[in-house]
């Protein structure tokens, strides 16, 4: 399967995934260092293909990378 590649404002590239019918993922491509997106997907679209640059730049601009969560130590008294 191909994935839609995009090109963000600040010139990363990322692979853009239909994950679900209301989520999409923006990847990070190769030298990209950024973390990983989740975003809702538009409710008038399910192909990213179709949507414009200027529409995956709005809803990549609409959230925030996620946060890695730290791992807790096994070894740590509880």
């Amino acid at each position: 399967m191909s994935y839609r590649k995009f090109t963000d404002s600040n010139g990363n590239a990322w692979e853009v995934r239909d994950r679900s019918a209301s989520e999409w993922d923006f990847e990070p491509m190769l030298g990209n260092r950024e973390r990983a997106r989740s975003v809702p997907a538009p409710g008038y679209e399910k192909d990213p293909f179709e949507l414009s640059i200027e529409e995956l730049q709005r809803m990549f601009d609409s959230v925030q990378p996620a946060k890695l969560k730290p791992k807790q130590s096994p070894f740590k008294d509880g």
